[in-house]
């Protein structure tokens, strides 16, 4: 299987969340990056170190003043909230990315292999959140239909290009991939979920594809 398992944690967020937060579009460049910067700075630190950290430790971190951080984040809350909208917004633009590839098929399976990476090595910042009794549902909720129709959009070409499997559908497949995360977590090392998004992958594949 050749799907590339790529590691988001390698990619800036400059790259990874060109339009996260949406409110940054309007702000100068350099203000852009400040703000990318500072995401970056406390998806990174909530994850390893717990919601509770100091903002002037994120600040820090960033490479800011504390006032930059507070000018568009006010409170905590504010930030712990755009850093979820964030990592949503950025599969929302993979997802897109990728619905102009040559081969649909690989594409797919691509944005499957990214998604699960992505939920397991984030997994940590999702039970700080879960813990602080941030609704991540709720944020979701913003921009879960946009992410839908992205991925399905990459669904329709896969099928259409005779790559995937026609009958299975994005609720059946989202089933599929909460299960594989779930799984990757248990097991705890790279080359087990790779293994698992291979398997995944191979069970959507079109059974001429398969053979």
């Amino acid at each position: 299987m050749s799907t590339n398992l790529r590691l988001w944690g390698t990619v800036t967020f400059a790259t990874e969340y060109p339009d996260a937060p949406s409110a940054t579009r309007s702000l100068r460049a350099d203000a852009r990056r400040n703000v990318q910067r500072v995401l970056e700075a406390a998806e990174e630190i909530f994850s390893t170190e717990g919601l509770a950290v100091p903002i002037d430790t994120i600040a820090a971190r960033a490479g800011v003043g504390i006032g930059t951080v507070y000018r568009h984040f006010p409170t905590k809350q504010a930030l712990f909230e755009a850093v979820v909208v964030a990592r949503l917004q950025s599969l929302v633009t993979r997802a897109k990315q990728l619905s102009t590839a040559s081969d649909p098929g690989e594409a797919l399976f691509t944005f499957v292999a990214e998604l699960v990476e992505l939920a397991s090595s984030k997994k940590d910042l999702n039970d700080e959140l879960a813990r602080a009794g941030i609704d991540s549902e709720r944020l979701h909720s913003t921009i879960k239909d946009e992410l839908v129709a992205a991925f399905e959009v990459l669904l329709q070409r896969a099928q259409s290009s005779g790559a995937v499997r026609p009958d299975v559908t994005t609720s059946e497949i989202t089933a599929l991939l909460m299960g594989t995360c779930m799984a990757a977590d248990r097991q705890g090392d790279k080359g087990s979920t790779c293994r698992l998004v291979a398997i995944l992958c191979d069970g959507l594949r079109a059974h001429a594809e398969r053979a």
